[in-house]
């Protein structure tokens, strides 16, 4: 059957590791000579490329290559297995408005990746929206994020949780996703738009780090103030009220007319999650908690690389383990190479770890977070429950620590053998610049916690040799992988109960990571636009 082609990707282009990028477009100019006939018409441009270093004696790149056709061409699709070759649509949005009037502008709460995204589309359409969060914008922010690593002096508005760019900003700033959606790239394009480094539109696993993801963020709300929105911090949502076709927003800074909420507020929104159950249903959803864990990061390349490690041109050595056969699921996530393990409490008394680095990624540790599945049942299919489940948690870590946000730690050796308070030796923690007290873990821990961390530890090393190396770190508490609820939401993302709130996100449950909490707020803003006109 003959098709009129646009664009097709050519993927499986396997070469080694050395090889130039003008080697692997010429091995997609030979597969699409078993097409057809092309001149000048075509253009071909890298699309991904991956590391496949599972047979260390011969590392590859596995990439995909774009092949555009400045007009449409007819190709006989039976043609296209022999080249490993598919049409494809990058998918742009295009808006479409609605009829219904607005009383006043989109008010979105939450500066994380849902709400920039939701904002910039709605920015660019006309809606002059604002946008507002509890915390600083992305300077200040950093700065008493600083303080807090250091000395333990928290501001509980604005820290890694709350403020402009959200909890992914002090990351590692993934950008990979599992969501199968046409404006992935899309997005990725809009990060290049404002900042980021153009690679990573090609990168199989693409990363910002976190200096790099500050500066995007900046860029992309000046961009939204440059198009008619509106960006204001330390304003945090309190309540709400529906007055007619308006919501009413009370806020820490004074009563804000709306004609929409949206919600994109963050999974550590605890006391925003309290008062929406007064406005709509919540439920519970799996989430997970563990610890985070540090290697030397010259150790992990040599385990995934081999004699190779070092080698410039592999990338940063990074992991992704799970092991689903053990009693509960366990698997690592957020792998941060040459990365530390920073402090992310939002609340006082308190302590909650995560992972996070810079974009050159060479400090001398990588970390993950180590993490076990729990699942509503576990706390009474209660959403607050789920909370209270975290929050013991995170006060039991910081009791261990003895105060002022000292993480409890312990060595692998200790935490699988026997806890002898074996001191740091040749892998220093890196947490806090090393505000860590070693203790034993598992007196804290719940029991299924611990023994199925001990597990997964075990089995990993079966995967990953030396990742049970007895002098790797260990640092509690991980309690912030997720939000443990969800608010639902219709097809058309209204909050089930109030067609003015459009929950979205990571915090309503909808996401999980920087690309598809952005993906979600574009859908979100999209959704809006599709009911309403814009407001000029």
């Amino acid at each position: 059957m003959q098709k009129n082609v646009k664009t097709l990707l050519l993927s499986d282009i396997r070469t080694a590791y050395t090889a130039s990028d003008e080697e692997i477009l010429h091995i997609a100019k030979e597969r699409m000579k078993r097409l057809c006939r092309f001149g000048a018409g075509l253009h071909f441009r890298l699309y991904k490329k991956s590391l496949d270093a599972r047979n260390k004696k011969n590392v590859l790149f596995v990439s995909s290559v774009l092949a555009e056709f400045s007009e449409p061409c007819e190709i006989d699709d039976a043609l296209f297995p022999h080249a490993h070759a598919r049409v494809v649509d990058l998918g742009v949005p295009e808006p479409v408005f609605g009829n219904e009037r607005l009383g006043a502008r989109p008010l979105i709460v939450g500066m994380g990746p849902a709400g920039l995204f939701a904002a910039l589309e709605l920015a660019r359409a006309g809606y002059a929206p604002l946008i507002i969060d509890r915390g600083d914008g992305v300077a200040e922010r950093a700065r008493k994020t600083e303080l807090f690593r250091v000395t333990g002096t928290l501001d509980t508005e604005s820290n890694v949780q709350f403020g402009a760019g959200g909890a992914g900003t002090f990351s590692d700033g993934k950008l990979i996703t599992r969501v199968n959606d046409a404006y992935c790239h899309y997005i990725l394009e809009q990060f290049v738009r404002h900042g980021a480094p153009r690679d990573i539109l090609i990168q199989a696993k693409p990363h910002l780090g976190t200096d790099l993801l500050r500066g995007v963020v900046e860029g992309m709300l000046s961009e939204i103030t440059r198009l008619g929105g509106e960006v204001r911090y330390r304003t945090k949502l309190l309540d709400y009220t529906r007055r007619g076709g308006e919501i009413i927003a009370e806020t820490s800074a004074g009563d804000l007319s709306a004609g929409v909420l949206l919600l994109g507020i963050g999974h550590s929104a605890r006391d925003t999650f309290f008062m929406l159950a007064r406005h709509t249903s919540l439920v519970c959803k799996p989430f997970s908690v563990g610890v985070r864990i540090e290697h030397r990061r010259e150790d992990i390349e040599r385990a995934l690389f081999g004699d190779l490690a070092g080698d410039a041109r592999l990338g940063a050595a990074e992991y992704a383990l799970s092991d689903t056969t053990l009693p509960r699921g366990v698997y690592t996530f957020c792998m941060c190479p040459g990365g530390v393990v920073i402090p992310a409490a939002s609340e006082e008394g308190g302590v909650v770890v995560n992972g996070m680095s810079y974009h050159s990624r060479d400090g001398e540790n990588s970390n993950a977070a180590l993490a076990v599945s729990v699942s509503p049942e576990d706390v009474g299919n209660d959403p607050f429950g789920a909370i209270a489940f975290q929050r013991d948690l995170e006060r039991r870590a910081f009791a261990a620590g003895g105060g002022s946000f000292v993480a409890p730690a312990e060595t692998v050796g200790d935490f699988l053998d026997t806890f002898r308070g074996s001191a740091p030796a040749r892998i220093l923690p890196t947490y806090g610049g090393g505000r860590v007290k070693m203790t034993d873990l598992t007196a804290f821990l719940p029991r299924f916690v611990s023994e199925n961390l001990a597990a997964g530890i075990r089995s990993f090393d079966r995967k990953l040799a030396g990742f049970a190396a007895p002098d790797a770190i260990l640092t509690g508490v991980e309690s912030r992988t997720s939000s443990p609820l969800r608010i639902p939401r219709t097809e058309d993302r209204r909050a089930v109960g109030d067609d003015l709130l459009y929950p979205m996100g990571e915090g309503a449950g909808y996401a999980g990571g920087i690309t598809s909490a952005a993906l979600d707020g574009l859908h979100t803003a999209l959704a809006v636009m599709r009911r309403f006109a814009p407001l000029r």
